[in-house]
């Protein structure tokens, strides 16, 4: 019986690593998050979308066009996760139980088609962040933006 118990153990803790949402295992951008931003993000986002510094001096015009920054790579999306826009990627993507007013990022919406699969996305995000702040660049010391992990590997 012991035996049975032990190996039933092992299977749990191994399903519940392989599914980071779950809990357990790492949460990584090549794994986890770089799929969620094909899958949801890439359309608006994607590689033929402007460059962060080309967004910033032309948002209204690309904005009609449907495009907002390149968030297709690791050092495109770190821009807006810890790099001169911080924190922009929280503000948009949040729940809104981190507001005051309650309401959602206003890329909230995007991250599934259902509440379910919104809320799982989420939770991914969160995880890989570990630092979840909707602190802007200049509001964040150096130690809330040590905090904010989004491995790569």
């Amino acid at each position: 019986m012991n035996r049975m118990a032990g190996w039933a153990g092992v299977s749990v803790l191994a399903i519940l690593a392989a599914v980071p949402a779950l809990g357990g295992g790492d949460v990584t951008y090549e794994k986890d998050i770089r799929p969620i931003v094909a899958a949801r993000c890439a359309g608006c986002h994607g590689p033929d979308s402007p460059a962060m510094e080309d967004f910033d001096r032309d948002k209204d015009g690309y904005k009609k066009k449907g495009k907002g920054p390149r968030l297709d790579t690791y050092s495109n999306l770190m821009v807006v996760v810890k790099g001169s826009d911080a924190g922009a990627l929280m503000r948009r993507l949040d729940d809104g139980r981190n507001t005051k007013d309650g309401k959602a990022g206003n890329m909230h919406a995007h991250l599934g088609n259902s509440d379910a699969e919104r809320a799982a996305n989420l939770e991914i995000f969160r995880k890989w962040v570990g630092n979840w702040t909707l602190k802007r660049k200049k509001e964040l010391s150096e130690a809330e933006l040590d905090a904010i992990r989004a491995p790569e590997k």
